[in-house]
């Protein structure tokens, strides 16, 4: 009897270029990597290639080397994922991506035959190029967000999320958001366990929902001048459960609530009322990474009040419920 055939291995391609930023590569490399060691025998894993203009060693960003095995000339068989990283230049003018002409056109020509494409953070610069992204949702590096959206008005972007999937087109934040990205197809592939298990033997801040905010509340928020009102930030931070109404925190400052209201957003870009509601959910965020409190204590800890204000919350700024958030954590415990 002839044994059974063994199952193809998914194949990810990775397009790189000199000055890509290594961690875009090696983060999604060693998750697909593991994930394949942890998978039962019979169930095929994965074959990552990394592919460049010439094969050989490639500059990085941290000056530390990639080897590509292959030329961008030696197409491949059909790519199950496409991943494509990025790499962003910190100038004077601010965060500038790099778009490499090469791998655009390569993109251009691999790109609609991939089962599915994935970009890490400024990489979504390149498949934009590329026309990949034209009629998606997709998301990148925050810096960068805004270029996107202004040089390719067809792509809708978000700024916000960690992840974006939009049909078989995925994107992703900067950096290290590479990692959630990656967990997340494997998940799709393998399931939530398997990815789960991959997060933990990582030491990973286990699995992130796509839409949870790139940043926190203190790194979203821009610096301002004025002491008192950085001083009423770190406040609100520490009492989320106290009186914040404008009110309240205008009387903390000894000025008018209108006089508050328009001082507070210059100094922060943002209203009162939205920095409380944002200060409120990552404080029930971080309850419910790292507690077992139940979702009316988590209501009264982060200044919410009632389970049904805590849910209509947390689906109308992350797309999901409190309880599904609660499950992507259950080793943060």
């Amino acid at each position: 009897m002839n044994p059974a055939p063994t199952a193809l291995a998914h194949l990810v391609v990775i397009p790189v270029f000199p000055g890509v930023n290594a961690l875009d590569v090696t983060g999604p490399a060693e998750v697909f990597t593991l994930a394949g060691q942890l998978l039962p025998p019979g169930r095929a894993g994965y074959e990552v290639r990394v592919l460049a203009e010439r094969p050989g060693p490639v500059p990085t960003s941290s000056s530390i080397p990639l080897y590509a095995g292959e030329s961008l000339r030696e197409r491949p068989e059909r790519p199950d994922t496409l991943l494509v990283p990025g790499r962003v230049d910190v100038g004077p003018d601010g965060p500038v991506p790099r778009v490499d002409a090469v791998v655009v056109q390569w993109l251009r020509e691999v790109g609609p035959q991939a089962g599915r494409v994935a970009s890490v953070c400024a990489g979504a610069h390149l498949t934009a190029a590329a026309g990949l992204l034209d009629g998606h949702r997709a998301t990148t590096h925050w810096a960068t967000a805004a270029r996107l959206a202004a040089d390719h008005p067809e792509v809708e972007v978000e700024a916000d999320p960690i992840f974006v999937r939009s049909g078989r087109i995925w994107s992703s934040a900067g950096m290290t958001a590479s990692l959630d990205l990656a967990l997340a197809l494997v998940a799709e592939d393998h399931g939530h366990d398997l990815a789960l298990r991959v997060a933990r033997i990582m030491v990973m801040y286990l699995q992130r929902p796509g839409s949870q905010s790139q940043f926190s509340v203190p790194l979203s928020q821009q610096a301002g001048t004025r002491e008192d009102v950085g001083e009423l930030r770190r406040w609100i931070g520490e009492h989320p459960d106290g009186d914040l109404s404008v009110p309240a925190l205008a009387s903390r400052l000894a000025l008018s609530e209108r006089h508050f209201a328009r001082v507070f957003q210059t100094e922060t870009g943002t209203t009162p009322g939205a920095f409380v509601e944002q200060t409120r959910l990552e404080t029930a965020r971080r309850l419910l990474e790292r507690t077992d409190h139940l979702l009316e204590e988590v209501s009264r800890r982060s200044g919410f009040g009632s389970v049904e204000t805590l849910h209509r919350v947390f689906r109308d700024r992350l797309g999901t419920s409190p309880g599904e958030y609660r499950r992507c954590f259950p080793a943060a415990r």
